[in-house]
């Protein structure tokens, strides 16, 4: 095909300026040695030996990880009602055993992270007639799957405001004969509104070959791009970088703190300057005269003599036990700002001195940055349950609701208050909209499926 070649070198403006810090996020989301590697900073007087120490030392507090998915969970700790989806889909949204809610936990994460990410649509290829029984057997059904930005590495918008086209990057492993080594093959799919294509290359040099193009006659790209409103959509960059970079701030100064203990515990050994400069290092005499051997090699397990005149000059020295308070000190200023830049306000550490004004700030903060995940995830999946329908026109329209109510409360208190209220009237209407309230704390305990909820709601409201 004509240009084909291009097709792997073109990518989205976005992806150019933003590749290196979408990296350097996941990186240090997926932590490891690696990723300690890359982010100690090594001192401009610091020697190899010592650094090399450091960097075996060293341990890493994956705040990164820990922050994008404490925000995820805090969407799905109520499960989304989905009314009119296949339970097939439903159990199999990816057609790899993943469900719908991993999967869209999985975009959420993503967005997390990049401040951006897509879902892409597929369809199993096939050729003639489809029966019931064949659709099951060879499960041939939509399936759905979350994108990084990485991956998505270039599209573009119509007139309309509509996709106009997507181009996705993928490692393909070819591995389908188990007596002929594996090797992988880059592939970019390329996705249209009515035509999908699929480019290969086996190496950096190789040709590019379109090894498959069909219509889909959709007419319509089926895929969703969506990203946080904050920063990333209009020209700044997302906030998860910050918290990178303050998570390695983190472990940079936890570095240093451990090894201040190390040399708490062992010092640095300090000598006289004539020991130092001994034209005879073999054999300085002792008192009687009789000269004695001694170690020119500053170990822990070798010995040095010294004079009488010079006694006590020989000593250890290591930094005081202040120094490295005051590291750890920081880090947990570092902590709590970590996770008041993503909104999750850090709240203060006795609860019982935190005014009225305050908790009610608090908790407002969190539940709007929470409410405007969960309304951005809410469409995104909406939208894709309905371009599942124009692969299969079968399908039901699936009305998709997140739950909104994300409020911080003490559910001890919340339970004492509602007994207390439950007292204050015996009025029919009361008491059922009390035992409403009281359903509503006890899904915070316990999760509650939908049919189960909406039968109790129907026994409250024939009492």
């Amino acid at each position: 095909m004509e240009n084909a070649d291009f097709i792997f070198r073109r990518s989205h403006s976005d992806h150019r300026s933003n590749r290196a810090v979408w990296e350097r996020s996941r990186a240090a989301y997926a932590g490891g040695s690696d990723y300690i590697r890359t982010a100690l900073i090594r001192h401009v007087s610091e020697i190899d030996l010592e650094f090399a120490e450091r960097v075996r030392r060293a341990y890493y507090f994956n705040y990164p990880r820990r922050i994008a998915q404490l925000i995820t969970q805090y969407i799905f700790a109520t499960e989304p009602q989905r009314l009119n989806a296949h339970p097939a889909l439903l159990e199999d949204f990816s057609r790899s055993g993943a469900k719908t809610n991993e999967v869209m936990r999985q975009f959420s994460t993503l967005i997390n992270i990049y401040g951006k990410a897509a879902l892409l649509v597929e369809m199993p290829f096939f050729e003639g007639e489809i029966d019931f029984e064949r659709r099951k057997k060879e499960r041939i059904r939509p399936y759905a799957r979350a994108l990084s930005p990485l991956e998505a590495v270039d599209y573009a918008y119509g007139a309309d405001g509509k996709l106009d086209w997507l181009l996705v990057e993928e490692d393909h492993m070819q591995k389908t004969d188990p007596f002929t080594p594996e090797y992988k093959i880059r592939r970019r799919k390329l996705f249209t509104r009515d035509e999908f294509m699929i480019f290969e290359r086996s190496s950096l040099n190789s040709p590019v070959r379109c090894v498959f193009r069909q219509q889909h006659s959709l007419g319509s790209v089926p895929a969703v791009i969506a990203g946080d409103t904050d920063g990333a959509e209009i020209g700044g960059g997302h906030y998860f970088e910050d918290i990178v970079r303050i998570s390695d701030a983190i472990l940079n100064n936890e570095s240093e703190a451990q090894m201040n203990m190390i040399k708490q515990m062992f010092g640095l050994l300090v000598i006289s300057d004539s020991f130092a400069r001994s034209s005879d290092p073999v054999s300085i005499p002792d008192s009687s005269g009789k000269p004695q051997k001694f170690s020119h090699v500053i170990a822990r397990s070798a010995a040095i003599w010294e004079s009488p005149e010079e006694k006590g000059i020989s000593r250890y020295i290591s930094p005081g036990g202040a120094d490295t308070r005051c590291i750890r000190e920081e880090n947990l200023a570092l902590k709590k700002e970590l996770f008041d830049l993503v909104g999750m306000a850090a709240q203060n550490e006795n609860r019982q001195l935190q005014s009225a004004e305050s908790k009610a700030w608090d908790h407002h903060h969190v539940s709007q940055f929470l409410t405007a995940k969960a309304e951005l995830l809410e469409q995104c999946e909406s939208a894709v349950w309905d371009i599942m329908r124009l692969y299969d026109p079968s399908l039901e329209k699936v009305q998709v609701t997140y739950n909104r109510d994300f409020t911080v409360s003490n559910l001890e208190s919340s339970i004492r208050a509602l007994l207390d209220l439950d007292k204050f009237s015996d009025s029919k209407t009361y008491h059922n909209e009390i035992t409403r309230t009281a359903l509503f704390l006890l899904e915070k305990l316990k999760k509650i499926d939908h049919n189960t909820k909406e039968n109790i709601l129907k026994e409250i409201s024939l009492d």
